[in-house]
Formats: structure tokens, sequence, C-alpha cells
């Protein structure tokens, strides 16, 4: 069974770029739903009792129910782990690109350099893979297996983990662009949300992911 997962800061300690009700709301109703209808779906499943999330949504022929509720509660886990409070956020980005060559940073600043030219071009294209995303859904940058960095965007709540999406891959950083994760502060202004994203990235968790 999965439990829903502890955050690592308060609900307020993203202002003002996520408000707090919106948090709170965000992750005691919408996330704490998908982890209980995913556990209530495989009763029905018992031969994925076992299993990890990762495996689960790696299944083939996956049935809507697992896809649905079990992409909601990885795609939120890896979200919540992939944002921090702001001066955080900021001291990462200026080592990230600012620092020396032996910055520990320089492995991901060398990898977005080589696919998209500059962390700001990675930047831009990740933005705009989340302004055009039609209707409810999530941004993403993807690590392929053939190791090249890319971006893209999934609709309602499906992974890159899932074998049946172009977007196939490791996921390294991920924005939720669901109406849910940002009306309550910015209204129909997804731009400003996607804009204000860059304020609260967790780049130690992104450079963690990056496959050595």
């Amino acid at each position: 069974m999965f439990a829903l997962p502890k955050l690592q800061y308060k609900f307020d300690a993203l202002e003002p770029v996520i408000d707090a009700q919106t948090m709170e709301l965000h992750y005691s109703k919408h996330h704490r739903s998908y982890t209980q209808k995913l556990n209530d779906a495989l009763m029905k499943h018992k031969g994925l009792a076992e299993a990890s999330i990762e495996e689960i949504l790696g299944q083939k022929n996956l049935p809507l129910v697992l896809r649905n509720n079990g992409g909601g509660y990885y795609n939120h886990t890896l979200f919540w782990e992939s944002i921090t409070p702001s001066a955080i956020s900021a001291a990462q980005l200026t080592e990230l690109t600012q620092g020396s060559t032996s910055s520990q940073y320089s492995r991901l600043k060398q990898a977005l350099d080589r696919d998209f030219k500059s962390v700001e071009n990675f930047k831009k294209d990740f933005s705009q893979a989340a302004e055009t995303q039609f209707g409810s859904g999530w941004a993403w940058l993807v690590e392929q297996q053939d190791g090249r960095l890319v971006v893209g965007s999934t609709p309602n709540q499906d992974s890159p983990l899932m074998v049946d999406i172009q977007l196939h891959g490791r996921p390294l950083l991920l924005l939720d662009v669901w109406e849910h994760a940002y009306y309550l502060k910015y209204q129909n202004r997804r731009v400003d949300y996607v804009a204000n994203f860059w304020q609260i990235v967790n780049w130690i968790k992104v450079l963690e992911r990056l496959t050595d």
C-alpha cells in the first residue's frame, strides 16, 4: 500500500509563488485522493500489490484506473520534491549558471548546454511546453535512453514512465499545469504561474535524478 509522502516544507514555504491555501488543498485533498484511489485499485489488481510505483506505471496495457491514480500519485510525489523555497532555489541556480567547472552542478549544466545550447534556452523550451499543454497535464524534462535531454508535456496524469508515451524516459523535472495547481492565485494566467515556477525549482533534485 502506498502512503502520502511527507512534505519537506510547510504549506506557506513557497509563497508568493504558490500560496499556502493552494498548497494545502493540492497536497491534502488532491494528492491524498490519488493515493487512496491507487490503493483501492490495487486491491483488485493483486498481481501488482508488491510492485513499486515505477514498475506499475511501466506495465503494458495499464488499466485506466491505475494509469490515472498511479500517475497522479507518482507525478505529485516527484513534483513536491522538485520545488523548494525561493531562497534555496536562487542559490542553486546561481551555482548552476555561474559556478566553476568544479561545481557540483557542472554535470547538469553541461547536459543542458549540450541539448538546449544554454540553461536559459532550456527554461524557455520547458516554459513553452507548460504554457501550451492543452487542458490538464504536466510539463517535463526527461532523460531518454540514449542520454539525451528533451522537454515536452503529457495530458492528465500520464507520465514518461508509461511505455506508450512518446516522451518516454527518466523524469528529471516536472510542472503541474492542472488548474487546481494554480487557479486560486493566478486564475487563468497560467503564463504567470509558469514564469514564477523558476523561482522555486529544486535544482539539486534535478541533478540527483540525472544518470551518472
